[in-house]
């Protein structure tokens, strides 16, 4: 059964700053749209830049941002729309009160990207971590403010062991319904 026929979804992908959101989520929905299936992409930084630009990084902020993500989410899938989202969301309230903004009319599937933290930093193109470190930056989630893994993640995938491709399938399964909970790789 293809997830059009569960009617609305949404990809919840979660981790740290480098842990591969963003990769992944490109990779999932240039996947979808090859099929003809239209996504709505909620990209942290992007609605940070137009829906929450008011917003700082304290903990309420970061909640209210999550929360905003979740409404509209559940709108989009509310209409049998397809949404992935890739945010840090780094604490399990929200990320939990987002998922019931979504599961009231549709589909909700979190995947968590539990790359370690040294990788993360590793893979660090903008430089965040290393002004974390430094001070420069302060409430950095992973570095000084906690990242709280999911209690209830249908899927752990850590993107330093396991291949784009099978990340993705392996997403692809849990939308379909083929795939339950999952260890990391």
């Amino acid at each position: 059964m293809s997830s059009a026929q569960h009617g609305g979804v949404t990809v919840f992908l979660t981790g740290l700053s480098g842990a591969g959101k963003s990769t992944v989520a490109d990779a999932l929905v240039a996947g979808l749209e090859a099929e003809g299936r239209p996504v709505t992409v909620l990209d942290g930084d992007v609605v940070r830049t137009h829906l929450s630009s008011e917003l700082d990084f304290s903990r309420e902020h970061r909640d209210l941002n999550i929360r905003r993500i979740g409404f509209v989410a559940g709108e989009v899938v509310r209409h049998g729309g397809t949404v992935v989202v890739a945010a840090i969301a780094p604490y399990e309230q929200a990320r939990e009160e987002a998922r019931a903004l979504v599961e009231r009319h549709g589909r909700f599937v979190l995947v968590h990207l539990a790359t370690p933290l040294e990788v993360c930093e590793a893979r660090d193109v903008k430089g965040l971590y290393a002004r974390a470190r430094s001070g420069e930056l302060t409430g950095f989630t992973g570095v000084d403010d906690p990242y709280e893994p999911p209690a209830r993640a249908e899927l752990v995938i850590d993107t330093s062991v396991t291949p784009l491709a099978e990340s993705v399938a392996r997403i692809r399964a849990a939308m379909d319904g083929d795939g339950g909970a999952s260890s990391a790789a």
